[in-house]
């Protein structure tokens, strides 16, 4: 797309971006982020994990069969709002050319359990 750069969020809200985003009342936030670009294939979903496992992050992170990434991620404010900002660039390979973020509700535990996890 003309005129957008690397890691550049398009049509999501810039609080969706933050640690501003709806927190539960155990003082947590759950967020869904989809990127799309070059992000198939440079070792998006490994260093997502490392990533996440650093940031102490609950959630999952898996390729989706229209060439996109998806990840779910759960935990302290801050936690999710530097993982939603990694998810803006990705690791070195990649080429993110589009970020949606999507608050979620958790009314139930995150799949995969605690922790964070790689789906196929």
């Amino acid at each position: 797309m003309a005129g957008q750069g690397k890691g550049e969020s398009h049509g999501v809200d810039d609080a969706a971006l933050h640690q501003d985003g709806p927190i539960r009342d155990d003082g947590t936030r759950r967020v869904r982020v989809v990127v799309s670009g070059r992000v198939q294939g440079v070792f998006f979903r490994a260093t997502c994990a490392t990533e996440a496992d650093d940031a102490g992050v609950s959630g999952w992170v898996r390729n989706r069969a229209d060439g996109r990434v998806e990840a779910v991620f759960e935990g302290r404010p801050a936690a999710v709002a530097q993982m939603v900002a990694w998810m803006r660039h990705g690791p070195p390979e990649a080429r993110v050319d589009a970020v949606a973020v999507t608050e979620e509700p958790a009314a139930e535990p995150v799949a995969g359990g605690p922790g964070f996890v790689v789906l196929r």
